[in-house]
């Protein structure tokens, strides 16, 4: 085993062991990369893209589902260095298959996706993975890096703070083009990793994340309901290959943690005995209109 993945499977096990907020000690936040941005500016901004998303493609008319996922989420959330964020989760209405992290914890996953998924434990995968986005500012990083170059930090602090003014709306419109454009294939690689330690601290079989992989890499890639995905993330195969070789068999000790099986199918059948579709516009996630 090389030297750098013999290192890196050591500190995956110290993560599990120490306090959330002790992950800085190992070298594992990087906030030189850019210049910081203010907790307000970074939720304001979140909620600029999640409202412009919904207001597309709406969350499903489901609150039970709604509160089960979000239970679920805020849950796995806990688990970090970021317990304190306005975390929100929310299912919305559209058969494509993803999920998307906002700045400032709105976190969103298509019905598409939720359909596709056998127990609690790859719901909290898929979660885990996007918290892991908004805990490590992979979204707000790329935002700047996309689109806001321009634009200095104490003029982008006070443009999001106009809240309804034509500047919020520039940087929201900006930010959701870079935002649909996906994250450097580092920062999902990162997620994937740091997703199934989310999971395993929050006391799930760990590698729901990886069998959602393995399902996604069995449909067939020219399937329009994928075309985001693939667009704004790496080769389910490259992901899982990634995601082992890190990890190994330093979270076998986990496996045997709940997956939540049944639990999970009891509100999926429940969903699906009463789903209504919502009545909507033409989706973001119908066409490339991003």
């Amino acid at each position: 085993m090389p030297g750098a993945l013999i290192r890196y499977t050591g500190l995956l096990l110290i993560m599990l062991l120490v306090p959330a907020n002790s992950y800085a000690l190992f070298g594992l936040e990087k906030l030189k990369r850019f210049k910081p941005i203010s907790k307000k500016v970074e939720i304001q901004m979140g909620q600029g893209i999640a409202a412009k998303i919904l207001g597309a493609t709406p969350l499903v008319n489901d609150p039970e589902l709604q509160q089960y996922v979000n239970r679920v989420g805020k849950w796995v959330a806990l688990q970090t260095e970021r317990p304190n964020l306005p975390w929100h989760f929310g299912v919305i209405d559209t058969d494509t298959i993803n999920a998307f992290a906002t700045p400032g914890g709105y976190i969103l996953i298509t019905r598409g996706l939720l359909m596709m998924l056998r127990d609690e434990s790859e719901l909290a995968g898929i979660l885990a993975h996007e918290i892991s986005h908004a805990v490590r500012k992979h979204v707000l990083r790329t935002i700047r890096k996309q689109s806001l170059a321009d634009i200095g930090r104490k003029r982008l602090n006070k443009m999001a703070e106009e809240k309804g003014s034509g500047n919020y709306k520039y940087l929201v419109n900006s930010s959701t083009e870079a935002f649909s454009r996906g994250l450097d294939k580092k920062d999902e690689y990162a997620a994937d990793r740091m997703g199934v330690v989310l999971a395993a601290r929050a006391g799930y079989e760990p590698f729901g994340m990886a069998t959602v992989l393995q399902r996604l890499s069995a449909i067939n890639p020219k399937d329009t309901k994928l075309t985001l995905m693939f667009n704004t993330h790496p080769d389910p195969d490259k992901r899982l290959q990634k995601l082992m070789e890190a990890v190994g068999t330093q979270l076998d000790a986990y496996a045997k943690q709940p997956r939540g099986k049944e639990r999970f199918q009891k509100i999926m059948k429940a969903h699906i005995a009463r789903y209504v579709p919502t009545k909507r516009k033409k989706s973001v996630f119908d066409d490339d209109i991003w």
